[in-house]
């Protein structure tokens, strides 16, 4: 048993995974573009986090281009059988480095191929389908047949084993189980940013994973210092007390807090032992 342990597990597609995971976008340079100034240092935040414990690792082939998903397979592979890699697709990087959607039939049949040759797989655990939103920031309406349809043919030729679906409305969640089934959902979602919270516990309640990004972010001064001033009284970090606020918001939520150093990323892994008293946890509740 891991310390990891202490936050639970819960299922991810056909894997049970711990509920502390890791996010490798920050192991990219700058702006998540380019390779980062010091790769040994990422391929040591890596290890660091499978000896810890860490199940299951979330990465994208736009992260950089390619570069986390080379990192991860430099540092990791052959992988531990029971380590699960997430990735999505439905994005690219322009020159400059912007952010632009990629979600033609061939730029998804694209992608899958990029994930499984530098990552070195035979097919991809679970993909999520990255919808490109409001100009690819918060979630918009729109239909997803159009990408699932192409996703769930590829699933059929084994390249895809699971799939999920990201910055999307419930509504694009709900449309997309129509064609394949649907694992984990990934949006934005914190302790200030709460519009899913509806979303969570429907998903709860029909088995699928809920993974939270920027769980830390958004806050205004006062929220800050309330926030500070909690952690301060459990002896513990802002971000420990934001994560193990996720932890014990509901049991379908999967952590993926990402880092490029080892230090922060032991701080990280330890919100899993953190428990909030009912105190701590309604003062929470009340951002």
């Amino acid at each position: 048993m891991t310390d990891l342990d202490q936050a639970g597990t819960y299922q991810l597609g056909n894997r049970i995974v711990r509920r502390m995971g890791y996010g490798a976008m920050q192991l990219a340079g700058p702006g998540v573009f380019g390779p980062p100034k010091d790769r040994a240092a990422a391929i040591d935040v890596l290890r660091a986090a499978i000896e810890a414990g860490v199940n299951h690792i979330d990465t994208s082939d736009f992260y950089g281009p390619h570069v986390t998903n080379q990192i991860i397979r430099e540092a990791l592979h052959p992988y531990e059988p029971k380590l699960t890699l997430v990735t999505k697709l439905g994005a690219r990087r322009g020159p400059d480095g912007a952010w632009l959607p990629a979600n033609s039939p061939s730029d998804l049949t694209q992608a899958v191929h990029d994930n499984l040759r530098n990552l070195g797989l035979d097919y991809i655990e679970v993909a999520n389908m990255r919808l490109w939103g409001d100009d690819g920031r918060a979630p918009a309406e729109g239909t997803v047949e159009p990408y699932f349809t192409v996703l769930a043919d590829l699933q059929r030729q084994g390249l895809i084993r699971h799939l999920g679906i990201s910055n999307a409305t419930a509504k694009q969640v709900e449309e997309a189980r129509t064609f394949v089934p649907i694992v984990c959902v990934q949006n934005h979602y914190n302790l200030v940013h709460r519009d899913d919270d509806a979303l969570v516990d429907t998903l709860y309640r029909q088995g699928i994973a809920y993974v939270p990004f920027f769980p830390l972010g958004g806050f205004s001064p006062l929220q800050s210092e309330r926030l500070n001033k909690v952690a301060s009284e459990l002896g513990a970090t802002p971000m420990q007390v934001a994560l193990a606020w996720l932890l014990a918001r509901s049991p379908n939520i999967l952590l993926i807090p990402g880092t490029s150093s080892v230090t922060h990323l032991t701080q990280n892994l330890g919100a899993a032992n953190l428990r909030l008293p009912p105190e701590a946890m309604a003062a929470l509740n009340s951002f």
